[in-house]
C-alpha cells in the first residue's frame, strides 16, 4: 500500500484561492465570487466555511503573517551579531515588499483601512508586532554585552523597529538599503552606537 498526501480541506482550499486572489488583485479588489471559483467550490460552500469576505481575507492574511515571521526568525536564529542581524533584517523586509509573493508590508502599507478590518490590527500594529519580533534579539545582544546593559528591552525594540520600517521602505539619497556591505555600515556607525550608549545620559 503507498502513501498518498492527505487531500487539502476546503478550508485550506479557500484559504489558498483567497491568497491568490490577493496576490493578483488586493484587498478591495478581490470578491467572495472570485474566491469561490478559483478554490472550486460554490459561494455557498464558502460560506459554510467563513461568514464573509473579511473573515476569509483575515484567515489568508493571518496565515500569511506566521509564515513570515517564521520564516524571518529561522533566518536570524543562523546569524550570531546584533548588526548583521539588523541588517539581514531589513534586506528581509524589503523583499517582502518588493516580492509580490510576500503580500503583508505591501497590503499594510497600500490598503491599511481594508488590512486592518481584515487581520484586526492595520498599520498601528505594524511596529508593535515588529517590536515584539525583536526583543529576543535585543535580550541576547543585551546579554552578550553587544549593547549597553541598562538598555530598557521594550523601548529600544520599538525604536530598532521604527528605523528598520523607514530603511526597508523610504528611498533615500545616502543610501542603498540593497547593498548588504553599505547597509551593514550604516547600522554599525549610526543604529548600534544608539544601542551602546548609556540610556541615562
Amino acid at each position: 500500500m503507498t502513501a498518498t498526501t492527505p487531500a487539502r480541506s476546503v478550508r485550506d482550499r479557500l484559504i489558498d484561492a483567497a491568497e491568490s486572489c490577493l496576490r493578483a488583485k488586493g484587498i478591495r479588489a478581490t470578491t467572495v465570487s472570485e474566491v469561490a471559483e478559483a478554490a472550486k467550490v460554490s459561494r455557498g460552500w464558502l460560506y459554510r466555511h467563513f461568514p464573509d469576505k473579511v473573515a476569509l481575507l483575515g484567515a489568508a492574511i493571518v496565515r500569511l503573517n506566521e509564515a513570515y515571521w517564521s520564516d524571518a526568525h529561522a533566518m536570524l536564529e543562523r546569524i550570531d551579531n546584533l548588526d548583521e542581524q539588523i541588517a539581514a533584517g531589513i534586506r528581509h523586509g524589503r523583499s517582502a515588499y518588493d516580492d509580490p509573493g510576500a503580500l503583508l508590508m505591501k497590503l499594510r502599507l497600500e490598503e491599511p483601512d481594508e488590512f486592518a478590518a481584515c487581520a484586526g490590527a492595520g498599520v498601528a500594529g505594524l511596529v508593535p508586532d515588529l517590536a515584539d519580533f525583536w526583543s529576543r534579539y535585543l535580550l541576547a545582544a543585551r546579554d552578550r554585552g553587544e549593547i549597553h546593559p541598562a538598555t530598557d528591552i521594550d523601548e529600544a525594540s520599538e525604536w530598532v523597529a521604527r528605523v528598520l520600517i523607514s530603511l526597508a521602505t523610504v528611498p533615500g539619497d545616502t543610501l542603498d538599503p540593497a547593498d548588504p556591505a553599505a547597509l551593514l555600515r550604516q547600522v554599525r556607525r549610526y543604529l548600534m552606537p544608539g544601542l551602546q550608549a548609556d540610556p541615562a545620559v
